[in-house]
């Protein structure tokens, strides 16, 4: 009898962990299945979009294809070494996008943390304000480098037969300084807003209370700044850091408006460069090996840029 008991307990439990197992294989399919649907297209997109052409250039880098003929030819190295070897003009280019994202960076951050700092505080006009200094990261870097083209040529120029003040009589596009000089305004003018808003962001997840508590103690305002609020936002600066950091190695549009990489290829960026080469010059093998090039280079700097400010954080 005991053992007929013992067997229907057994049955019993066998069949419970069963019904347990599909109850928890079903709750899985569950989640892949809702996993699937959401993350899914995104990613077969992500694919389509990004990783498929990237392969694609990777291979094209090797070869001689000139992106219209049907014939592609396997040449190796040979693009590589011939952009270390008979290219100068992509390392011109490669100075200048270098010294332009050292000086758009600096501007940029230093500008939207400004203006992030104004309008945390307690402004009537602060909405309104915030939405007037993000507007120019709306428009498009095309259409803003016509805009500045004409503000720049014909703008700055009546201004300056009217003042008679030099600055605004300055060939603003038509030296190799001042042309520099007025993509790097331009650019700081339309992400600056962009990085307020990070940089408001993170100042509104400050405690209050501290610094309440600094200034009871004494603590000036610059030893608040300097010593509470910007150690407790740093991941803020990581961010606004990496994006303007790859804005600006990758600025195009705006440069392409502005001066077209004039005058004589001063102020020509990298990614013109790849441009010209790839669909002007119908060489697409080498501007392909230009650009592979260029992505690692990046890679590396913003990796770098990233560990370094992370170690920061830690250390603050």
């Amino acid at each position: 009898m005991s053992t007929k008991l013992n067997a229907n307990e057994l049955g019993t439990k066998e069949r419970y962990v069963n019904v347990e197992m599909q109850a928890k294989r079903k709750v899985k399919l569950n989640k892949i299945l809702s996993y699937a649907a959401f993350v899914g297209p995104a990613l077969l997109f992500f694919i389509l979009v990004q990783i498929i052409p990237f392969f694609m250039g990777v291979y094209y880098s090797f070869t001689s294809w000139n992106g219209v003929s049907s014939v592609v030819e396997w040449v190796g190295l040979e693009n590589y070494t011939a952009i270390f070897t008979d290219d100068p003009k992509f390392f011109n280019s490669f100075l200048f996008t270098t010294k332009f994202m050292l000086a758009a960076v600096a501007i940029s951050n230093v500008i939207g943390f400004g203006l992030a700092l104004l309008l945390n505080a307690a402004l009537k006009t602060k909405n309104i304000l915030r939405t007037v200094f993000f507007i120019p990261n709306v428009i498009g870097g095309l259409l803003l480098g016509f805009i500045w083209q004409f503000i720049y040529v014909k703008g700055f120029a009546s201004i300056g037969n009217l003042t008679d003040i030099g600055f605004f009589k300055l060939p603003w596009l038509g030296d190799e300084a001042t042309a520099f000089w007025g993509i790097v305004i331009v650019f700081a003018w339309q992400t600056s807003g962009y990085m307020m808003v990070i940089y408001i962001a993170a100042l509104q997840g400050v405690d209050t209370s501290l610094l309440e508590a600094a200034k009871m103690d004494g603590a000036s305002n610059w030893s608040v700044l300097t010593k509470i609020i910007i150690p407790l936002i740093l991941p803020a600066f990581t961010i606004c850091f990496f994006l303007t950091i790859s804005m600006a190695f990758k600025i195009f549009d705006l440069n392409l408006s502005l001066t077209g990489g004039g005058p004589f290829n001063s102020t020509e960026s990298v990614a013109i460069n790849i441009y010209q080469e790839a669909f002007m010059n119908n060489r697409y093998g080498l501007g392909t090996a230009k650009s592979i090039l260029f992505f690692i280079i990046v890679a590396v700097f913003t990796t770098c840029q990233v560990m370094f400010t992370k170690k920061k954080e830690v250390e603050a």
